[in-house]
């Protein structure tokens, strides 16, 4: 599998969990079926779309990329759908974690570039 498509693959995964983590939110602790039943399919996508991607990519590298940008796009979808505030911090830490996702992937060699 070439890079860019271990990457798409990669990216697959990280929506997939987003959008399982916001039909989580919405599954009202799993007493609403319709987002419960969404959250397991789309949990399950994603582990299999990450587990595609540790052909070429090691398992630490590949998991801090996919929880990484999750958390910053989970936080996201949190501000802008559910109206949840971010202070001054939490925007230094995900700031921070997109920064350490960019130096892993432009500067370590345990990624193939």
């Amino acid at each position: 599998m070439a890079n860019a498509s271990v990457y798409a693959v990669l990216l697959v995964a990280i929506v997939l969990e987003v959008m399982g983590t916001t039909a989580l939110q919405m599954s009202q602790q799993f007493t609403r079926l319709g987002p419960s039943i969404v959250l397991v399919l789309c949990y399950a996508a994603s582990f299999y779309c990450l587990s595609v991607t540790l052909r070429v990519i090691p398992v630490g590298i590949a998991y801090a990329i996919w929880s990484g940008l999750g958390i910053v796009l989970i936080s996201t979808v949190g501000l802008v759908f559910f109206r949840q505030k971010l202070d001054l911090a939490a925007i230094i830490g995900l700031g921070l974690i997109i920064a350490g996702v960019i130096v892993v992937n432009l500067f370590s060699k345990s990624v193939s570039h």
